[in-house]
C-alpha cells in the first residue's frame, strides 16, 4: 500500500451544485484568503473563526466526509474561567458542516473533566459579498451597499449594487442555550456538567437573485439531498469496473463519484440535461472546452455528459461579433458567471469566448456522441450550431486566411493565450522567452482536421454528399499544408505552433501528443513522435510533462511548464492506441493509475509536478490544483477505454475493441456498458500473455466484435 499524498493540504473543500465552502484545514475562514462560502460565484462568509473565552480551539483532525460533508474534530487548550484555570485536553469539540445550497452547521461539546464548566463559545463571522474572480485575484474593493441586523435571533446581511443583490441569514435551527449577537461575534454561554455534551445547529441561509437557499443537517449518505440523489442515479446508470487490482477498482469509482458531483442540471423544452462544471472549487460553472473535454472522456462510462454538453453550449453559441467578450458568430462559449462582476458588466463572463479550440471539440465530440447514442434527433438538434461551428473556422477561426485557425484576444480583459494551457506564461520559445500573439497550435490544427472530417461523416448521413465532399476535401488539403509547414525534421516532432510571423515555434512541448489522436500525423512520422514523446526531458515517469526540461522556461511545480496533467496524458495515450502502440499507450496508464494511488481517495487532481519519478518517490501536488475536477476525473475513464480500445458504431449496431491489458492489470469487467440502446457486460483477463475476453450478459441488439 503506498503512503497517500494529500493534495491542498492547508484547505478543506466541500460542494453541493453552485454552493460550495473552502476553509482552513481547522475550519476558520480567512478573507485575506482565497476561502469562504461562495453561493453563484460571490462570497457569502469572507471570515470565521471559532473560539471558547477569546481562544482558539486546538486541532484534531479535519476531513470530508463525502464532497458537500466536512468534520473537524477539536480540543481545548488551558482555558480561564470565571471559576478558575481549566486544563487543557477536557473537552471535546466536533463542528460539522454541511453545504446543501446554504451550509449547516452542528457544534457539540462534551465535557471530559471532572468538573463542571462554564465558558463561552464565540463565532466570528463575516460578510464581504466579494465576487469569485476578486477573491482569487486577492484584489478585494468595497464596492456596494452592506447592511447588518440582529432580530429576534437572526443576523441578517444583505447586499446590492444596484440591480445586484446578495444576502446570508444566520439563525439557530436548536442551541442548549440562546444565543445573543455583540462586536461582530455570535456569544453563547455555554455550561456542561462532567460527561455531558452541549449542541447547537446554526442555518446560514443565501439569498441570492430572488432565490432563497435553504441549509439542511443531513446524514453523509450520497442520496439525502436532490443533488445526491441525481448523484446516486448517475452512480447507478454509469459503467461500472471491478478488477483483481483494487487500486484501479477504487480510483475507477472515485472518478465516477468525482464526476457526478461536478453535474450541473438545466431543463430544455421539458427535457432535463446535464453537464460537468470544470472543478472545485474555483471553476463550478458552464466552460466549454473543459466540459466537451470531459464528454469525450466519458463517452464509454455514460455519454448522457455529451448529450447534455452539446445541447448547453450550442443554446449558448454567440450569434454576433463581441470584441470584449471574444465573441464571434458561431463560436462555443469559454466561461460564464453570475457574480456581481459578471452582472454588472465588469468582466466580459456573459458569457466569454475566449477560447479557441472549444468550438472545434464541439464538432468532434457532436459526431463521437452520435456514434455511441445513435441519437438522430440530437444531430438534427444542433444541425444549426454545426453550421455555424464550421463557418466560425473558416471566418473567424483563421482570421489571416493562410489556412490554420490561430488565436488572439481582442478584449481589454480577455486571455492572453486560449488553448487549453491557457496561464499567461505558457508559450514559450525553445530560449525560454514568451510568444506574442496571435499563435496557430499544432494541436488546434490537429482538431480542425479530425473536426472537417467528423462532420463530413454527419451530412453524409444527412444525405448532403456535396458537403460532405468538401468537408472532407479540406481536411485532406489540411494534412498536407500542416504536415509541411509544422514538422521538425531534425528532432523528428511538431513544433508547437507558428508565430505572428508566421515562424515555428520550436518548443518541445506535450501539445504533439494530441496530433496522435486527431489522426493527423503520416505513419512514417509517428513511431518518431512516440518516442520523442518518451525521451527523458518530456518523460518524468509519472507522465509527459507539458513542456520538455531542456527549456530555460522549465519549472516542474508551475502550472503549465513542466507540470504533468492527466486530461493531457490521456489524450496523448489514446492517441498512441490509434496509431498501434499499445505498450506505449499502457505505459502512460500504468504511469496515472500509479498516480492516483498515491493521492488520498484515489482522487486524480488537475495537475501535478514533473518531478522524476524515482524508485522511493511519490507524485508531487501543485498547490492550487482543482479536485476534484471534471477531465482529471475523466482521465481515469478515457484511458479504461483505450486500454481496451473500445469503438462504438451505434447506428450499426456494433462495438468493436482491440485490448491490450498491462501485467498489472491482469483482469476487468465492464458492466453496464451502454451503446444506442444495447447494454453489455464484457470480461477481459490476461492468458499466456495475450488478452481474452468474453461477452458475458446483453440486453438489446449488438454485434460485439474485435477491431482489426
Amino acid at each position: 500500500m503506498p503512503a497517500k499524498v494529500a493534495v491542498n493540504t492547508e484547505q478543506i473543500a466541500i460542494s453541493d451544485g453552485s454552493s460550495f465552502l473552502v476553509t482552513a484545514r481547522d475550519g476558520s475562514i480567512d478573507d485575506r484568503l482565497p476561502q469562504g462560502f461562495f453561493v453563484r460565484d460571490t462570497r457569502l462568509i469572507s471570515y470565521y473563526e471559532i473560539s471558547l473565552n477569546r481562544t482558539p480551539l486546538k486541532l484534531l483532525a479535519s476531513s470530508t466526509l463525502t464532497h458537500r460533508v466536512a468534520l473537524y474534530q477539536f480540543t481545548n487548550p488551558e482555558l480561564r474561567t470565571v471559576c478558575g484555570t481549566f486544563p487543557e485536553g477536557r473537552l471535546i469539540i466536533t463542528l460539522r458542516r454541511d453545504v446543501v445550497g446554504g451550509l449547516h452547521e452542528d457544534i457539540h461539546i462534551t465535557n471530559h473533566h471532572m468538573e463542571r464548566v462554564e465558558l463561552q463559545l464565540m463565532l466570528s463571522l463575516r460578510s464581504d459579498f466579494a465576487d469569485i474572480f476578486q477573491v482569487k485575484a486577492k484584489q478585494l474593493l468595497a464596492r456596494g451597499q452592506m447592511q447588518t441586523v440582529w432580530d429576534e435571533g437572526k443576523l441578517i446581511t444583505k447586499y446590492e449594487n444596484g440591480p445586484f443583490h446578495r444576502g446570508l441569514i444566520t439563525t439557530m435551527e436548536h442551541s442548549d442555550s440562546p444565543p445573543y449577537y455583540a462586536n461582530g461575534r455570535l456569544i453563547f454561554d455555554v455550561a456542561i456538567e462532567p460527561g455531558q455534551t452541549w449542541g447547537g445547529c446554526i442555518d446560514h441561509i443565501a439569498l441570492a437573485d430572488d432565490d432563497v437557499l435553504q441549509p439542511r443537517h443531513t446524514s453523509a449518505d450520497i442520496d439525502v439531498t436532490e443533488a445526491g440523489k441525481v448523484l446516486a442515479n448517475f452512480l447507478d446508470i454509469s459503467t461500472q469496473l471491478q478488477a483483481s487490482n483494487s487500486e484501479v477498482a477504487s480510483t475507477y469509482r472515485q472518478a465516477l463519484i468525482d464526476m457526478g458531483a461536478l453535474r450541473i442540471a438545466f431543463e430544455d423544452n421539458g427535457k432535463s440535461y446535464w453537464m460537468p462544471a470544470a472543478g472545485l472549487p474555483w471553476f463550478v460553472a458552464v466552460f466549454g472546452r473543459d466540459s466537451i473535454i470531459a464528454g469525450l472522456q466519458t463517452m464509454a462510462v455514460n455519454p448522457e455528459f455529451a448529450r447534455g454538453t452539446l445541447v448547453r453550449l450550442a443554446q449558448l453559441q454567440a450569434t454576433e461579433v463581441d470584441d470584449w467578450r471574444d465573441a464571434q458568430p458561431g463560436k462555443i462559449l469559454h466561461e460564464i458567471r453570475r457574480g456581481e462582476l459578471a452582472q454588472l458588466h465588469e468582466v466580459p463572463h456573459t458569457p466569454y469566448y475566449g477560447t479557441v479550440e472549444a468550438t472545434i471539440l464541439w464538432i468532434i465530440t457532436l459526431a463521437e456522441a452520435y456514434r455511441w447514442n445513435a441519437d438522430a434527433t440530437m444531430l438534427q438538434d444542433c444541425e444549426v450550431a454545426l453550421d455555424r461551428a464550421l463557418n466560425w473556422i473558416d471566418r473567424y477561426g483563421d482570421f489571416d486566411g493562410d489556412g490554420f485557425v490561430e488565436y488572439l484576444t481582442r478584449s481589454k480583459d480577455g486571455l492572453r493565450n486560449q488553448g487549453w494551457k491557457d496561464s499567461g506564461d505558457s508559450m514559450v520559445y525553445p530560449d525560454g522567452s514568451q510568444v506574442e500573439p496571435p499563435i496557430a497550435l499544432c494541436e488546434v490544427q490537429g482538431y480542425v482536421y479530425e473536426a472537417w472530417k467528423r462532420a463530413a461523416e454527419i451530412y453524409k448521413i444527412w444525405g448532403k454528399l456535396e458537403r460532405a465532399e468538401e468537408l472532407r476535401q479540406k481536411a485532406e488539403d489540411l494534412y498536407r499544408w500542416f504536415n509541411d509547414r509544422f514538422w521538425m525534421e531534425e528532432e523528428g516532432f511538431y513544433c508547437l505552433g507558428l508565430d505572428k510571423d508566421k515562424q515555428q515555434i520550436r518548443s518541445i512541448t506535450s501539445n504533439p501528443g494530441h496530433l496522435l489522436w486527431a489522426g493527423i500525423v503520416p505513419p512514417e512520422r509517428a513511431e518518431r513522435v512516440a518516442e520523442r514523446l518518451f525521451q527523458p526531458d518530456l518523460w518524468c515517469g509519472w507522465g509527459v510533462r507539458t513542456l520538455s526540461s531542456k527549456n530555460p522556461a522549465y519549472n516542474p511545480i508551475s502550472y503549465q511548464l513542466g507540470s504533468v496533467w492527466p486530461h493531457d496524458n490521456s489524450f496523448i495515450a489514446a492517441g498512441l492506441k490509434r496509431y498501434g502502440f499499445d505498450e506505449a499507450a499502457d505505459r502512460i496508464a500504468e504511469a496515472t493509475f500509479a498516480a492516483a494511488s498515491y493521492f488520498e481517495g484515489g482522487r486524480m487532481p488537475e495537475l501535478f509536478a514533473g518531478i522524476d519519478r524515482q524508485s522511493e518517490s511519490f507524485p508531487v501536488p501543485y498547490p492550487d490544483a482543482n479536485i476534484p475536477q471534471a477531465w482529471a476525473a475523466g482521465s481515469i475513464f478515457f484511458l479504461i477505454r483505450t486500454m481496451l480500445g473500445l469503438e462504438a458504431d451505434a447506428p450499426n449496431r456494433r462495438l468493436q475493441l482491440r485490448p491490450i491489458l498491462p501485467d498489472w492489470l491482469p483482469d476487468l469487467t465492464l458492466r453496464n456498458l451502454e451503446v444506442g440502446k444495447a447494454k453489455v457486460d464484457l470480461r477481459f483477463w490476461r492468458e499466456g500473455g495475450q488478452t481474452r475476453w468474453a461477452l458475458s450478459q446483453q440486453v438489446g441488439a449488438l454485434e460485439v466484435g474485435k477491431l482489426l
